[in-house]
C-alpha cells in the first residue's frame, strides 16, 4: 500500500499540469494548513476527520520529498533514514545504555543531544544556546512555551506555579499603568509570556487552551446570532448578553 502511495505522488508529478509546476515554496503554506486541519480534527474528537487529514499530511510529506527528488537534493529514503538515526540517537535510554528517572532527565538528555548536534553542525545562530531550535515562524503562544520549555531545562524556571502566579499579577498591574501604545503593547506581550508560563507550570499548553476558547466564543456568538437573528445589528449589548447566557445555559457542563 506504501508503494502504491508513493506511486500516485510520482505519477501527479509526472501527469498533472499542477502538480508539476509546484515547489516547496510554492507549497509550504499548503501544508501548514493541512497541519492546522489535522489538530482541528483531533481537537473535535473525530476518528475519520483525524484519518482523513492524517493522509493529507502524509501527501505533503511525499510531495515534498518527491520535488526533492526531482531537484536531486534527497530522496523519501533520505528522509526516513535521517529520521530513524534521529530517534535513535535522541533515545538513549532506549536504544543504548543511559539510565534515566522519568520524564524530565528524557526531556533534559532530549535537549543537551539537540545541542550538541547544532554544534557539531555548526548551526547555532550566535553562538551555542539553549534557546536555538525554537522555530521563528511556530505560533507565538506555542513559541513562548517552548522557548520557556528550553530555559527551565537549564534550570532558568520558576520554582513553583505560585511564583509564576505572582508575575501575571505583577504584569497585569503594568498593562493597567502603561503610559502609551508603545508601553502597552510591551507590557500586553509582557503579560501574556507570564500566563504561558503559569499555564505552562500547571500542565496546561496555552495554545490548546487559548484554540479552545475561540472556539467556545464562536460557538456561542453563533448562538447568538442564531437567536437574534436580523435583529443583530440594532439590539443592544444587554440583549446581546442575554442571548450569550442563554447559549452558554444551554451547553452541557
Amino acid at each position: 500500500m506504501f508503494e502504491d502511495f508513493v506511486a500516485i505522488v510520482r505519477r501527479l508529478r509526472r501527469e498533472c499540469p499542477w502538480d508539476v509546476q509546484q515547489t516547496h515554496d510554492s507549497t509550504k503554506h499548503l501544508t501548514i494548513e493541512e497541519a492546522y486541519e489535522l489538530v482541528d480534527a483531533i481537537d473535535a474528537g473525530d476518528p475519520d476527520e483525524t484519518k482523513k487529514e492524517l493522509g493529507d499530511l502524509f501527501l505533503h510529506v511525499l510531495f515534498h520529498a518527491h520535488i526533492a527528488e526531482t531537484d536531486g537534493t534527497f530522496d523519501l529514503a533520505d528522509v526516513m533514514r535521517a529520521e530513524m538515526t534521529k530517534l535513535v540517537r535522541r533515545h538513549p535510554h532506549v536504544f543504548g545504555d543511559e539510565v534515566v528517572g522519568g520524564t524530565g532527565d528524557v526531556l533534559r538528555n532530549w535537549e543537551a543531544i539537540k545541542r550538541a548536534e547544532r554544534a557539531e553542525a555548526g548551526t547555532e545562530e550566535a553562538g551555542p544556546s539553549a534557546l536555538d531550535g525554537v522555530p521563528d515562524a511556530l505560533p507565538a503562544l506555542l513559541r513562548a512555551e517552548r522557548v520557556q520549555e528550553k530555559a527551565a531545562a537549564v534550570g532558568f524556571d520558576f520554582p513553583t506555579a505560585e511564583d509564576a502566579w505572582a508575575k501575571v499579577r505583577e504584569e497585569a498591574e503594568e498593562v493597567r499603568e502603561a503610559a502609551d501604545l508603545d508601553a502597552l503593547e510591551d507590557e500586553v506581550g509582557d503579560l501574556l509570556f507570564a500566563v504561558v508560563n503559569y499555564a505552562r507550570l500547571r500542565g496546561v499548553v496555552p495554545e490548546t487552551a487559548l484554540r479552545r476558547t475561540v472556539a467556545k466564543f464562536s460557538r456561542r456568538f453563533r448562538a447568538v446570532e442564531a437567536d437574534l437573528g436580523d435583529r443583530l445589528a440594532e439590539a443592544g449589548l444587554e440583549e446581546m448578553d442575554a442571548a450569550w447566557d442563554a447559549a452558554k445555559a444551554e451547553e452541557p457542563r
